[in-house]
C-alpha cells in the first residue's frame, strides 16, 4: 500500500530504508525529540548517534501501512523488516511537526 505521507516523513522513511543517516536526520528540527527502546535522543547529535547505531545495528527496511492524524500528531502503523528477534514486526511511529521539520518522534 501506498500512502500520501507529509514530506518530511516520507523522506525519513526513504532515507531510512536507503540506510541514508544524512538524509534520515535532514527533516528533523535542529532540537528535535525521539524516544525509541526506551530511551529519549534531544537534538541533532544525539538523534544521528542513535540514527547510527540502530542502523548499523538492525539494517531495518520500513513499509507504512496506515496513518491516523490527531490534531498535530501523526500515527503510522508501519511494517518494520531487518536484523531483529521477531522480525518482521508492526511498529507505530508517532510524528509531531511545525512546518516542514519534525519535532517529536516515538517508536513504539
Amino acid at each position: 500500500m501506498s500512502l500520501d505521507l507529509p514530506n518530511p516523513i516520507g523522506a525519513y522513511f526513504a532515507a531510512k530504508n536507503a540506510h541514508d543517516i544524512d538524509a534520515m536526520l535532514a527533516p528533523f528540527a535542529e532540537d528535535a525529540h525521539v524516544r525509541d527502546e526506551g530511551r529519549d535522543y534531544n537534538g541533532h547529535a544525539a538523534i544521528r548517534a542513535w540514527m547510527e547505531e540502530t542502523t548499523r545495528k538492525y539494517r531495518v527496511t520500513v513499509t507504512p501501512e496506515e496513518i491516523t492524524t490527531d490534531g498535530a500528531r501523526l500515527t503510522i502503523r508501519a511494517l518494520v523488516s531487518g536484523d531483529f528477534p521477531g522480525s518482521p514486526a508492526y511498529l507505530t511511529y508517532r510524528f509531531v511537526g511545525i512546518g516542514d521539520r519534525i519535532t517529536d518522534l516515538e517508536i513504539g
